[in-house]
C-alpha cells in the first residue's frame, strides 16, 4: 500500500489559504510576512525526491500546470505521474497527468504499487482526504502568522490520531512538524 502525504504551509490558526498567492486578502503570506530561511524548506526538496506521484485538486492543477512545467526546480514533479481529483477536468495538458473522479478512486490508487503519493496545496481535497481517513502523514510547515479567516486544513471530522515523528524550529519562527496518522 502506498503512503498518502499531505504537505502544507499552514498558519498558527490552521489556515492554508493562498500561501504563495491567490485570492485571500493576505495572499503570499509565507514570503511577504516571514523572512526566508532556506533550511526551513529542506523538507520540500526531500518530498520531491521521495514522491512516486503527486495528487492535487482542480484549483491547484489550474494554478500549477501553466507554471511548474517551465521550472527546472520541479523536474521530478513534472516527470512523475500526477493525478487530479476533479469531476469537471477532462483532458489535462500537463505531462503524465490522469484524472480521478472520486475519493474512492484515490483509495484504489493507494492500494497500488509505487512510492509515496504527495498532496500539494489543494486545501479542499486535503480536508476531504483527512475526513475520509485516507491521509497517512502530514508534512506541515507552520508559519508564525495568524490570518483569522481562510481555508483551513482540518475540519474536526478527521479520522485517527497524530504521532509527531519529526520536528524542527527555524530562526524565522517556522516550525516543521511531521505527523503520522494512526488509523
Amino acid at each position: 500500500m502506498r503512503t498518502l502525504i499531505v504537505t502544507e504551509f499552514i498558519t498558527l490558526d490552521g489556515v492554508v489559504d493562498s500561501p504563495g498567492g491567490g485570492e485571500h486578502p493576505r495572499a503570499g503570506w509565507t514570503f511577504k510576512e516571514v523572512p526566508f530561511v532556506e533550511d526551513a524548506y529542506e523538507i520540500k526538496g526531500r518530498e520531491q525526491v521521495e514522491a512516486g506521484a503527486m495528487l492535487i485538486g482542480r484549483q491547484s492543477y489550474d494554478e500549477f500546470a501553466p507554471v511548474w512545467p517551465k521550472m527546472a526546480e520541479f523536474a521530478e514533479y513534472n516527470a512523475m505521474p500526477k493525478y487530479v481529483v476533479s469531476t469537471t477536468l477532462s483532458d489535462p495538458e500537463w505531462n503524465n497527468t490522469s484524472v480521478l473522479r472520486s475519493l474512492d478512486e484515490v483509495a484504489e490508487l493507494k492500494q497500488g504499487d509505487g512510492g509515496n503519493i504527495l498532496v500539494h496545496g489543494s486545501p479542499t481535497l486535503a480536508k476531504a482526504l483527512g475526513e475520509a481517513g485516507l491521509v497517512d502523514r502530514y508534512h506541515l510547515l507552520v508559519f508564525p502568522v495568524v490570518l483569522g479567516e481562510g481555508k483551513r486544513l482540518f475540519s474536526g471530522r478527521e479520522q485517527g490520531t497524530l504521532k509527531l515523528v519529526e520536528h524542527e524550529a527555524y530562526s524565522n519562527g517556522v516550525v516543521k512538524s511531521v505527523f503520522d496518522v494512526g488509523h
